[in-house]
């Protein structure tokens, strides 16, 4: 699954970013390390990775400022990095864009797996030749959400005039559980096992941030939220174009 992935590993502890990198290259990925967010930058202008472990805490430019500037440009793929735990980092960080974190000093194998896990939430769904023939027609794989479309196929969202807009791996996510339950009312641990992200506390918070994110981009009124409710008690739920508030 990982053949040619390329993951960059920011970290200014050199024995640390050392450590993690060769341990992903004797399982097959390509490695690139930086220690700060200048060479990140370097690195991604010479070629986009698939995705970016991060440390948080760095002396010359912190791992938050970097995230923003990232998702502002790209919708690479984050795993945050953290020595404090702190939660206000963590929350920050995932509401900026980042797709899961992880304590340091941290378990080389649950690295691992949240790595395979955040790649195949980023990565495009191959179907197979019988699969593919089952499957609806190119018009019926995109969802209307509020103001914009959902490619299921392309794994994008877009405008009415084909203008693509960023979305995160877990964005993507949520929003596709979503399609497949209209009109159900979804609760937060329910929407996390759905869209396969990690069940823990922090995540059932994430998941509020991460909808506040979507609405930003697909509600007709943010502050006033009709196609992705709250109900109250229960969770979310997805109230399809044709359907009233």
């Amino acid at each position: 699954m990982n053949q040619g992935q390329h993951i960059i590993i920011v970290d200014d502890e050199a024995p640390a970013r050392e450590m993690v990198g060769d341990y992903l290259r004797m399982h097959g990925f390509a490695v690139t390390l930086c220690d700060g967010g200048g060479s990140l930058r370097q690195a991604i202008a010479d070629g986009a990775p698939d995705l970016v472990v991060l440390d948080l805490n760095m002396p010359e430019e912190d791992g938050l400022s970097i995230i923003r500037d990232l998702k502002a440009r790209t919708d690479v793929p984050i795993i945050m990095l953290t020595a404090t735990a702190s939660p206000i980092d963590r929350v920050v960080g995932l509401e900026l864009g980042a797709d899961d974190y992880i304590a340091k000093p941290c378990e080389l194998r649950e690295l691992m797996a949240r790595i395979r896990s955040v790649l195949r939430r980023a990565a495009p769904q191959k179907m197979s030749p019988a699969a593919a023939a089952a499957a609806p027609a190119k018009e019926d794989t995109r969802v209307r959400f509020g103001t914009k479309w959902l490619d299921l196929e392309a794994q994008a969202l877009r405008d009415d005039d084909d203008n693509e807009h960023p979305l995160t791996a877990s964005e993507f996510g949520l929003l596709k559980v979503f399609a497949a339950n209209p009109k159900r009312v979804l609760s937060r641990e329910r929407l996390l096992e759905l869209a396969n992200a990690r069940d823990s506390e922090a995540f059932d918070r994430a998941v509020d941030l991460r909808i506040m994110r979507i609405r930003r981009k697909i509600e007709p009124d943010p502050t006033k939220p009709s196609v992705i409710r709250t109900i109250r008690g229960g969770g979310y739920l997805f109230s399809p174009a044709s359907e009233k508030a």
